[in-house]
Order: C-alpha cells, then structure tokens, then sequence
C-alpha cells in the first residue's frame, strides 16, 4: 500500500511539472502578443498623430510657395500696408488684418460673457425639466450653416440694427468723449459693428456648450460640500467651479475665437466689403477671409499670389492666438500650483 501511494506521488509530481512549464510557455505567448498589440497600437496612432502634423506642415508650405512673388516684392511691409490696387497691382494687409481682429474682438467680447451665463445657468440654477431643452437648442445653433447667419444678418438684422440699433448708439455711446468716435458715421446697418455682432451670434453656441459640458464634469462633491459649509452659488462658480475647468473655459473661448477669425460668408454678407479703414464701428470694412472670397474667383497671377498671402496671415495669425491660449494656460496652471 505504501508502494503504490509512493508511485501514485511521483507520477503526479512528474506529471506537474511539464504542465508547469506549459503554462508558463502558454504566459509567455500571451504576454508577447499583448507586447506587439501594444507597439502595433501605438504606431497606428502615431501615424494619425502624423497625418495631422504632416497635413499642417503641407498647407504652410503650400501656402508660403504660392504667396512667394507678392511677400518677395512687399516684403514685411506687406504687413502694415494699406493699398488695395488691384489694376497697378499694389497690395496691402493691414485694411484686412484690422477689420479681422476688430470684428472677431468685438464678437468675443460679447459672446463670452453671455455664454458664461447660459452655461452657468443650465449646470447650476436651471430647473431640470427645462435643461434638457435647452442645451440641445443651443447643440442646434451651434448646426446651423454660417451662410444661414450671413442672410439672417443681411435681410433682418441689418435693417433693424440701422433703424434702431445704430441710432439709439449715436444718441448715447456717440456723446461720451473717449469712445464716441466709434459710433459715428452713417446708418445704413452694415459694418464692421454688424460684422461683430453676427459672429457673436455664431460663436456664442459653440463656447456656450463646450462650457456647459466642463461645468457638469465637476465632481459633485465638491458643489455639496460647498454648499453644505454656507456658499453661495456665486461663491460655488467663482471658489469651485472655475478653478476645476479653467482649462476647458479657456479651450472654448480660444474655440470661439477661432472660427470667429476664419469666419468667411456670414461676415461677407454684412461687413460691406470695402478696402478702408475708419475709426467709426458703423463704417464698412472688410476682412481676410471675405477678401479672400469676394476675389478669389477674378484673380491673375500677381493678385491670386496676394490672396494667398492674406491666407497665410490669417494661418500666422491663428497660429499666435491659440499660442498665446497655451501660454496662459500654462502660467495659470503654474500659478495654481505655487498658491497650493
């Protein structure tokens, strides 16, 4: 009896350890695929990474190749000029740079405050009933084509913005000493104000919702244990809330801002399109992206060539805006980190 439980114990300790190593052999197969899983993985994604990079890359230098002979005869000056000949072929950019920047400032001055207050209302105070509605009309807005906006400003708010609108303006803004020069001029509902203020029509949408979905990933612990130790709602956002998502505040304004720069029909329709610059809002303009639409199609050579400039100006100057929002972000970061 003996013998046999001694036989039996050998066999199965001889048996148990082949089956060891199978499954050690069978760990390590596994663990090789999961290996090349992995590399396959990241140089898949590493090459998307690429497409972009590679993509940008492209348009840069497809834009500096074609915009050669106009930047090699104007040179940097090109920048601060402000000729628009087309039939003696001088050219400059700073009519188009500046009714850029005005009329993007002007919608981001007006659009960020109030979708602060749209998302701050929909995450912190709006009933739950009438949430939902909201936030998806604000999703449908944010949908609507911008040549939409550009006929909306153009046949109903232009003509109500120079019956009512401008005057009223003239009557109170134009009067104070400082900034009463921005308001003068004709009223005739078109410019760069109405420019303005159809772009913050378009991009209020899209910061709105993009604060909105910041807002809601606050743990919400943090909001209760606030609210449990006597803030106020004010002190929740300002103490809480903002802390939490400055970064994807600043994201969605930087968001905004950037289709604001680029915006190309809604702006063509009722910035008036005209190559001068004044010191009154009211007055016509015109802008990068509406230059490059309204003279794209008649171009020669030389023109095409300066057209295509303006589009690298805009890339730069895009390209400097959301580098500038990196920068913030990065010193309010290290900011936060010194106080804590």
């Amino acid at each position: 009896m003996n013998s046999s439980a001694v036989d039996n114990a050998t066999s199965s300790g001889s048996a148990s350890v082949p089956d060891s190593g199978m499954r050690d052999l069978r760990l390590l197969r596994i663990i090789r695929k999961q290996r090349f899983q992995d590399f396959i993985f990241h140089k898949i994604t590493l090459s998307f990474s690429l497409i972009v990079l590679v993509s940008l890359v492209g348009i840069l230098i497809s834009l500096a190749i074609v915009a050669w002979p106009a930047l090699h005869k104007f040179g940097i000056g090109f920048i601060w000029r402000v000729e628009w000949d087309i039939i003696n072929e001088e050219f400059g950019a700073a009519i188009a740079i500046f009714g850029t920047l005005s009329s993007a400032t002007i919608a981001i001055l007006i659009a960020m405050p109030l979708s602060f207050g749209i998302a701050l209302f929909l995450t912190e105070t709006c009933p739950v009933w009438l949430r939902r509605p909201l936030g998806t009309a604000i999703e449908l807005l944010a949908a609507v084509p911008s040549i939409i906006y550009g006929m909306f400003g153009l046949f109903i708010f232009a003509p109500l913005f120079a019956e009512y609108g401008q005057p009223a303006m003239q009557s109170t803004l134009g009067q104070m000493p400082i900034i009463g020069p921005l308001f003068g001029g004709a009223t005739n509902g078109i410019g760069i104000l109405a420019a303005g203020l159809i772009l913050a029509f378009m991009i209020l949408p899209f910061i709105a919702a993009v604060m909105r979905d910041v807002f809601e990933i606050v743990p919400p612990i943090l909001r209760e244990s606030a609210y449990g130790i006597g803030c106020t709602t004010w002190e929740v956002v300002r103490h809480i809330v903002l802390p939490y998502t400055q970064q994807g505040v600043i994201g969605g304004v930087m968001l905004g801002l950037g289709r604001a720069l680029g915006e190309t029909m809604a702006v063509t329709f009722v910035i008036g399109n005209s190559q001068r610059i004044s010191a009154s809002l009211f007055s016509p303009g015109t802008s990068i992206a509406s230059t490059l639409a309204n003279e794209f199609g008649e171009a020669d050579d030389f023109h095409l060539a300066t057209l295509f400039a303006l589009g690298l100006l805009l890339f730069v100057i895009t390209f400097v805006v959301l580098a500038c929002a990196k920068i913030l972000i990065i010193r309010t970061e290290r900011a936060k980190g010194l106080k804590t």
